[in-house]
């Protein structure tokens, strides 16, 4: 970071970051797989969450060694769409998530939300999140390419009007911090989507916590000072 006193900005990743729904993902990909007449264990569906639709259904296919049209690929991401509405009524905010953002906000933090999903998935979560309105939301929809490429963080910071590498990402995924790192910024790890400790350092993160109320209580580690 450019400047050792200044507090960065911050840039959330969605499922599995700040709301709790990458199991409700994994199963809506499935009856979307299934209901195509394509059957995948969940744990390999898992392991893909947190791409853009387009990417996981291409990642997927390969490993069924089946070719599909981008005809076909955008409607099993519609098929998950669909399937997900049927699910997100299960989903909730993840411990300390909305507890962090309040505390971003009430210091004057910048920080903006990127996520893989189309704003379709993703305005049902920033509702059970109850974010204000002026937080920058940056979707799928808004950028060329999603994870593992920069491009939704880097539109983020672009957003906040702040640097990218004066900028922290927060995510869950190992796409989320190899886009984290492909953009220039600080990443840090959550293991509230699944994967492991191993696994986020390995691709980047500075450091990992359990979840959004851990980060909160170890702000100070990313250098964001308190009052004290």
């Amino acid at each position: 970071m450019s400047d050792g006193t200044a507090a960065p900005a911050f840039i959330f990743d969605l499922d599995g970051t700040l709301i709790d729904s990458v199991y409700q993902h994994v199963l809506a990909w499935r009856q979307a797989l299934e209901r195509a007449g394509i059957e995948l264990s969940v744990w390999r569906i898992h392991r893909r969450i947190g791409m853009s639709g387009g990417l996981l259904v291409n990642a997927l296919l390969r490993e069924t060694h089946r070719e599909i049209s981008p005809a076909d690929a955008e409607q099993l991401q519609q098929f998950h769409a669909e399937a997900y509405r049927e699910l997100v009524g299960q989903v909730r905010p993840l411990p300390g998530a909305v507890e962090l953002l309040k505390h971003l906000a009430s210091a004057g933090v910048p920080h903006a939300i990127a996520t893989s999903g189309r704003i379709r998935s993703a305005g049902p979560a920033l509702d059970i999140l109850g974010v204000s309105s002026a937080l920058p939301v940056i979707t799928r929809d808004q950028v060329r390419y999603a994870k593992p490429d920069p491009d939704l963080f880097l539109a983020a910071a672009a957003r906040l009007n702040v640097s990218i590498r004066d900028s922290v990402v927060v995510g869950d995924s190992v796409w989320d911090l190899l886009a984290a790192r492909r953009a220039g910024a600080l990443g840090v790890g959550l293991l509230s989507g699944g994967y492991g400790e191993e696994e986020l350092e390995r691709a980047g993160a500075y450091r990992v916590y359990q979840d959004p109320a851990d980060l909160l209580a170890h702000l100070d580690e990313v250098r964001l000072r308190g009052n004290g």
